[in-house]
């Protein structure tokens, strides 16, 4: 398998593929990654201390590895990965995927066009599903919820670019700059809502994230974790959405938003209790609100008033959008990834 690694000489992107016990995807994944028309790219897994012979087959291979020895949770490694990189943008790519062969190169002309673009999106297919759409960039919105712009409709739709919250940080280029101006991944989330938070950190600076529908991955979802809900991930979105909110909002917009999303988190109780976790979500609000402190919060600065009016306006046009996809569904946005 070359992945890129063949052409030698200085690349314009490392794909940083995150590794827990994912050796069941590793084989699907690097085929399509050598596949690739655009070979303008390198390749590094970080493995987070995987024990399901994932270790040795990066070794036989000869795959470019960073092998941590604990699970320092998506975040941990991606931060990982892109200190390591030494190229001007990074493809963070979830092992569960398989990349169209147009992929890499369509994320890096997309990703090119402005100095001001932080990251760009892919167009996310369900694996098993390729009728149905698994993500086309992440929204979030005044109740506090972050949710899978298009997820769950067909897949023919969803064809032109445009400006999105956030990236889906399992199959996104980043400008690995721009890391060194606003932080990398807050590895106090571990997992989940990581990308919205630095998607939001990106706009408080002054940079867009994009969503581009020519770069397409094949997505089976929830790989790593194994199901749609389960208490692990139930309890860590609910505490990172607190993180989310208390760091990015300045005070004021705080208090603005602060009814809105009192109200989100009271929907998303009833609906964890009907399905059987809302002790875990409860369990998740509780040590949000108790170690929130600990986070880093963003300094609010004058010149970025306008910044923040911006999102604002995003947080409003999210809800509007989320009532659109979703109302029909009555259903809170599922967990993420």
């Amino acid at each position: 398998m070359s992945s890129g690694r063949q052409d030698g000489g200085k690349k314009k992107v490392t794909v940083i593929i995150p590794n827990y016990n994912g050796l069941s995807f590793m084989e699907p994944c690097f085929k399509a990654l050598d596949r690739q028309a655009c070979r303008d790219f390198t390749v590094l897994v970080v493995d987070n201390g995987s024990t399901d012979g994932s270790v040795e087959w990066l070794k036989e291979r000869g795959i470019p590895s960073l092998l941590l020895e604990t699970n320092t949770g998506f975040s941990g490694a991606v931060n990982r990965g892109i200190q390591a990189a030494d190229t001007p943008y990074v493809i963070l790519l979830n092992n569960d995927t398989e990349p169209d062969v147009h992929y890499v190169g369509e994320l890096l002309r997309a990703i090119e066009r402005s100095p001001r673009i932080f990251s760009v999106s892919s167009k996310m297919i369900q694996l098993y599903h390729r009728d149905k759409m698994d993500d086309a960039g992440d929204m979030y919105s005044l109740l506090g919820w972050a949710f899978q712009r298009g997820v769950g409709q067909p897949s023919s739709g969803y064809t032109r670019p445009c400006r999105v919250f956030a990236a889906c940080a399992g199959a996104a280029i980043y400008r690995r700059s721009v890391f060194e101006k606003i932080g990398y991944f807050d590895e106090m989330h571990f997992a989940y809502l990581e990308d919205i938070d630095v998607g939001y950190r990106a706009r408080i600076a002054g940079y867009a994230n994009m969503y581009c529908p020519t770069a397409v991955v094949y997505h089976v979802g929830s790989g790593t974790s194994g199901s749609k809900y389960n208490s692990f991930k139930v309890r860590l979105a609910a505490r990172n959405n607190v993180y989310l909110n208390y760091k990015n909002m300045p005070l004021l917009q705080l208090v603005l938003n602060a009814i809105p999303i009192a109200v989100g988190m009271a929907v998303k109780l009833g609906f964890f209790k009907k399905i059987g976790f809302g002790r875990e979500y409860a369990e998740g609000v509780r040590e949000g609100l108790s170690t929130a402190g600990k986070c880093r919060k963003v300094r609010f600065q004058w010149k970025n008033l306008w910044n923040y009016v911006g999102i604002q306006i995003e947080l409003i046009w999210g809800t509007a959008v989320y009532v659109w996809e979703f109302g029909k569904r009555r259903l809170p946005p599922r967990c993420r990834r």
